[in-house]
């Protein structure tokens, strides 16, 4: 009787004991353990199905936005497999918790919508089904990080490992948090 062999990402980050907080979100943020983020949108023919695919492989497909690399999912796993790399040598800490909890801490509860009533339009504040709040959240920190290494000496990697450390430990210095707070400030508002 042979043991299986623990599959863990890029052969060093396990999958085993990290737990997603968030009720809510339990369901949506996905944790199967994968060797490499790419399923090659198996997922995309099914309804809701995207809640299948690794919250890794979600974070790199949002790393693949328009601008330097858009459509290269080679050099945008590199770029996460880098900021991992950094993220456990700053925290000490499995960096798919601190993505986990990240992204649990950077989505938006509430937002609002344009209701015409009468030929006035009125913003009404709304709840964030779960699946849309992990996009959007995934979506915050590519963003985030991005807008920090513009211009900036540092390189992508150092900054999204520094994003995503921020928004795991919910500091408001991250880019992230702020866009979740104004987004709940704005929808508090037209309440």
């Amino acid at each position: 009787m042979s043991k299986e062999k623990e599959i863990k990402l890029f052969g060093k980050w396990s999958f085993e004991g990290i737990e997603v907080e968030n009720p809510g979100l339990k369901r949506y943020i996905s944790l199967k353990p994968i060797h490499i983020p790419h399923s090659m949108g198996r997922h995309e023919h099914g309804r809701f199905r995207k809640a299948n695919v690794n919250i890794v492989e979600r974070l790199v497909n949002n790393l693949m936005r328009p601008g330097s690399s858009a459509g290269k999912k080679a050099r945008a796993i590199n770029l996460l497999r880098n900021a991992f790399e950094i993220i456990h040598l700053r925290t000490g800490q499995n960096p798919v918790q601190v993505l986990a909890r990240a992204v649990e801490n950077s989505s938006p509860c509430e937002d609002t919508t344009r209701i015409s009533y009468g030929g006035v339009v009125y913003h009404l504040a709304v709840d964030i089904a779960p699946q849309r709040r992990v996009d959007l959240a995934l979506r915050f920190l590519s963003e985030g990080a991005r807008k920090a290494a513009f211009g900036n000496p540092r390189s992508l990697e150092e900054c999204f490992a520094e994003e995503l450390i921020l928004a795991a430990n919910e500091d408001v210095k991250c880019k992230a948090i702020q866009k979740r707070h104004e987004m709940e400030r704005v929808a508090q508002a037209s309440r």
